[in-house]
């Protein structure tokens, strides 16, 4: 199937809580991986495959295709989900997550996965590998853009730094960085690890377009990848305001579900809070 398709925002926010049952679901059979980060990032996923990433389902080499980088690698279950979901492999398969010969391992591997761009997971190298692919479709004359996630924790590193520099310099306005900026990052508060404030102004500083959204209102999140094609002669960033865990009230804003399984107790709990919230949903 190709996208994007354009669904509603009451039809996305549907597939949002879908999202986030696959995802409890997955990382609570593996018994390992990273629900808080998942967790905040689902809602920008949701409505770029679906709503704004040219992209074949049927044929994930399409040369005319949008590429998705996603350099904090470890929260590949939001990922797999919204893969599933749109058709690269069948919805079952996410049951197999971190399981031996799966071909969901615990970070993006290009060469298992349909739909996957590119092997991922050592923070700080998606948008330097963004940066590249981006020239070679300039080059080769391709109208397709490059989006890459990033989180805010993995904005410590040095190399992010200095890709960022060199999408500026070389005006790469088929770039798109999405900061998936929920506060928190595996040692604690990411303004007190390493402070990133003010980050417009220093992207900006960089010659870099930036626009801030909150990152789990959908019409936000719409407005804001509306915004990039009328950009020109610089990259993008997306700076989207996220809630570390959100959707599952004992996990929001807690560090300590960066990469942590619930037990059964705690799995229970979380899927019955997010079959509420889709049934309050339903009778809206």
């Amino acid at each position: 199937m190709e996208y994007p398709i354009g669904l509603s925002i009451i039809e996305l926010k549907k597939r949002a809580y879908m999202a986030r049952k696959h995802i409890i679901k997955m990382i609570y059979l593996a018994g390992s991986g990273h629900p808080g980060g998942s967790l905040s990032a689902i809602d920008i996923l949701v409505a770029l495959y679906y709503n704004f990433l040219r992209h074949r389902s049927d044929e994930p080499d399409w040369n005319e295709r949008d590429r998705f980088i996603l350099s904090k690698g470890h929260i590949c279950p939001a990922l797999y989900t919204v893969l599933a979901m749109t058709g690269y492999f069948p919805v079952e398969e996410l049951k197999t997550f971190r399981k031996i010969d799966s071909n969901l391992q615990g970070h993006p591997h290009m060469l298992k996965t349909a739909g996957i761009e590119v092997s991922s997971g050592s923070l700080g190298q998606g948008l330097s590998i963004a940066n590249g692919i981006a020239m070679s479709l300039k080059y080769d004359k391709n109208s397709a853009y490059v989006y890459c996630m990033v989180g805010d924790g993995e904005m410590d590193e040095g190399q992010i730094w200095e890709a960022i520099s060199t999408a500026g310099h070389y005006k790469l306005d088929n770039v798109i960085m999405i900061v998936d900026f929920n506060g928190l990052q595996i040692d604690g508060k990411v303004d007190e690890v390493k402070n990133k404030n003010p980050l417009k102004k220093r992207l900006e500083s960089f010659n870099w377009e930036v626009i801030e959204i909150a990152g789990h209102n959908l019409k936000e999140i719409i407005d804001g990848f509306k915004k990039v094609n009328s950009v020109k002669n610089k990259p993008v960033a997306i700076i989207a305001k996220t809630i570390k865990g959100k959707g599952i009230s004992f996990m929001e804003n807690k560090v300590q579900w960066h990469g942590r399984a619930p037990n059964e107790e705690e799995f229970k709990k979380a899927m019955a809070e997010l079959e509420s919230g889709e049934e309050h949903l339903d009778a809206i």
